[in-house]
């Protein structure tokens, strides 16, 4: 039984959807989502497995591409997103992978901001250009250098907004009218807000890609990705995944799901906490600049108010003294954790430029913002008070003689 086969859900709110779609119920009439763990799926008859193996008719074959709990995690994304479908993957690059491979060819060109993921630019600069793919890096929010930049086999347009790690926002209608324009592809990974606080589909953006280990999860357990989009582009991924085989997990997909469950309720609690986080660093004389889009003074914060329903849980600051005071800072605290991870329920601190960014050229990065003073903090569920008096230990450390 599918609980959601009702028109209901098509009317229900996001906290609505977050809890029930998705589901389905097996002979026992569990109430939690089932784990289904295996590997393959028996068949009535020979011929039941022929029409199935064939596509003939739909059920489970092989857990590969085809598992009723990764099902679920992607049905109950996709409502979220509000796409048509989602296919779910084993980690966020393996997302922007199956949709680079499945969407582009040898000769297509690929516009890419400049303020992605390190391991984004790596997957562009040096795994797609030995299949013929070249690829540009623009500014995020110059629509004029996209255009500028954009050549008549242009075919895929992908940024991530809010930036990692500064924030920086990117007009998602404007980009999208511009892609449309050039018959090529906007994807947007929309990893920092989930669809909790943005919805790049109904801003017209072609495909979504998701870190799902961050806030998807939000607990930092389990690794996973995903793509939502229109049903005629996400069917050639699930495609992808069915021959090249980067799936997501029965279990991880399990995981997911109870995650998105509290989403809308985290996200705004996570927001809440970086917003006067923020506010207050501002006020810390060790600190140069804070990068958060909640904030009145940053670029992108009027944008961020009209196409997000928050400012998200990630900020950035600069310290004078670069990376020496940034280092000295990180460890003199004790409550942060110092992971690359973001999304957790724990605050996670780390040096991007050293990390997460340090593949980078030193001009790749200075084109980025991430300067070597600049600390990114992925604000998490304690109470403020203890996260502020964890940054003090590092202030501390680095005004001591």
């Amino acid at each position: 039984m599918t609980q959601d086969d009702g028109k209901w859900l098509e009317q229900a709110g996001p906290r609505t959807r977050a809890v029930r779609a998705g589901i389905r119920r097996t002979a026992e009439a569990e109430h939690a989502e089932p784990i289904f763990t295996s590997s393959s799926f028996l068949f009535e008859t020979a011929e039941d497995a022929a029409a199935k193996f064939s596509g003939e008719t739909t059920g489970n074959v092989y857990s590969r591409y085809t598992n009723p709990t990764v099902r679920g995690f992607e049905e109950r994304l996709a409502a979220l997103e509000h796409g048509e479908r989602a296919v779910a993957t084993a980690s966020g690059m393996a997302a922007i992978l199956a949709l680079c491979l499945t969407h582009l060819k040898a000769g297509d060109h690929v516009l890419c901001s400049r303020d992605v993921f390190g391991a984004t630019v790596g997957l562009f600069e040096n795994t797609l250009k030995k299949f013929g793919v070249s690829v540009s890096f623009v500014s995020l929010t110059e629509i004029g250098a996209w255009r500028d930049a954009a050549t008549s086999n242009t075919r895929l347009l992908f940024l991530e907004t809010p930036s990692n790690p500064i924030n920086a926002i990117a007009d998602i209608a404007a980009l999208a009218e511009l892609s449309h324009d050039l018959g090529a592809l906007l994807a947007v990974d929309n990893c920092f807000c989930s669809p909790a606080l943005q919805m790049p589909l109904l801003l017209g953006a072609d495909l979504v890609t998701h870190s799902a280990t961050k806030y998807l999860d939000g607990q930092g357990r389990v690794l996973g990705g995903a793509l939502v989009g229109r049903e005629e582009l996400i069917a050639p991924v699930v495609a992808f995944n069915r021959s090249c085989g980067p799936t997501m997990s029965a279990f991880n997909a399990w995981v997911m799901l109870k995650g998105l469950e509290t989403l809308d309720l985290r996200m705004r609690a996570h927001s809440d906490n970086a917003q006067r986080l923020a506010e207050w660093l501002t006020d810390q004389s060790p600190v140069e600049a804070v990068h958060y889009c909640g904030l009145p003074d940053h670029p992108g914060h009027a944008l961020a108010g009209r196409q997000q329903q928050g400012f998200g849980g990630v900020l950035a600051f600069e310290l004078a003294g670069g990376r020496e005071a940034a280092w000295r800072f990180i460890n003199a605290t004790e409550l942060m954790s110092l992971t690359a991870n973001l999304g957790d329920a724990k605050t996670t601190i780390v040096h991007p430029a050293s990390t997460t960014h340090g593949r980078l050229s030193a001009d790749q990065r200075d084109a980025a913002g991430i300067c070597e003073g600049l600390i990114r903090i992925a604000v998490g569920l304690e109470d403020l008070e203890d996260i502020q008096a964890d940054c003090d230990r590092g202030f501390a450390a680095i005004l001591s003689p």
